[in-house]
């Protein structure tokens, strides 16, 4: 077990399995914070494992999920959501006795599933996300201050390893993250407004702009305002991902559509009326929230 009492936290090894954005941006941080005294790497990718190892986050790469994973104090998984699960089956057997796995997915119940289906009881399972990102995706496009000053939320099943969830804990701290542990059913409702819905909106809006009559869709993008700016940055993230996102979480992301549409559908009608005070009110209200988000510091 790693050392996480009183001191920095440390582990002999960490396995960073898959070495996109977020699993670039943690190797970074795990190096500037002296975290890891090795830091081994795979992703499915050849070039990206070259490339990892030419910029300096791992220390060493393996095609081989096994012989990543072997004799690993540490697991990050650090892949879209829908390959947790066979990434869990292949490295189950070669896990070693006591070893921590988390995750980074956001969509916490089928992580939490997935990991408890296919990983033996003799290691530690701390399912997480750390609510950072940017649009872009692969190695290079990670760096460490991704998680300075966000939050990370871990969902730990009830009779996890007390240790392991604070050495998940300092590990996240020390890479400059808030933490919150939260049961999954309750973290998968709150992304699914704060984040999966969102993205859902902004797809769908740049989508319809890929729609319009060539003629009105080329001055869309000459004349692009914030707002539409804002949509086209969210909708260039990682559409496996995000495929991935809406397919694991659909419930929970349904329910907040499902009222979504329906406050929509107020706005319409007050559009239509021209009913200018409830137009004010609903954009009062929406405006408070913004300043709220400002003074937590999550702008």
């Amino acid at each position: 077990m790693p050392r996480s009492t009183g001191a920095p936290v440390r582990f002999e090894r960490v396995a960073l399995i898959g070495l996109g954005l977020i699993g670039s941006s943690l190797g970074r941080a795990l190096k500037r914070q002296a975290m890891a005294g090795e830091i081994v790497g795979h992703d499915a990718k050849p070039a990206v494992r070259a490339k990892s190892l030419e910029i300096g986050f791992i220390d060493r790469a393996e095609a081989e999920i096994a012989k990543a994973v072997d004799g690993a104090d540490l697991v990050v998984v650090c892949v879209p959501m829908l390959a947790i699960g066979p990434v869990c089956e292949a490295m189950a057997p070669h896990l070693k006795d006591g070893a921590i796995v988390t995750d980074v997915g956001s969509c916490k119940t089928m992580a939490r599933d997935a990991m408890a289906k296919a990983l033996p009881k003799r290691v530690h399972c701390v399912p997480g996300h750390p609510v950072a990102g940017t649009e872009h995706s692969g190695p290079e496009a990670g760096f460490p201050e991704l998680f300075h000053q966000r939050w990370c939320i871990l969902t730990p099943p009830e009779g996890t390893d007390a240790k392991a969830v604070r050495a998940v804990r300092a590990l996240w701290r020390q890479a400059g993250m808030n933490v919150e542990i939260m049961e999954a059913e309750r973290h998968d409702l709150v992304l699914a407004i704060t984040s999966h819905l969102p993205h859902l909106i902004a797809y769908t809006i740049v989508d319809t702009a890929v729609d319009l009559e060539a003629d009105i869709k080329g001055d869309v993008i000459k004349f692009a305002a914030g707002g539409f700016r804002d949509f086209t940055r969210i909708a260039a993230s990682d559409p496996t991902m995000w495929r991935d996102v809406f397919l694991t979480n659909k419930e929970a992301v349904l329910e907040m559509l499902g009222r979504f549409n329906e406050d929509l559908s107020v706005m319409q009608r007050a559009i239509r009326k021209g009913d200018g005070p409830t137009l004010f009110d609903k954009f009062t209200r929406t405006r408070a929230v913004r300043r709220s988000i400002i003074q937590a510091k999550q702008a």
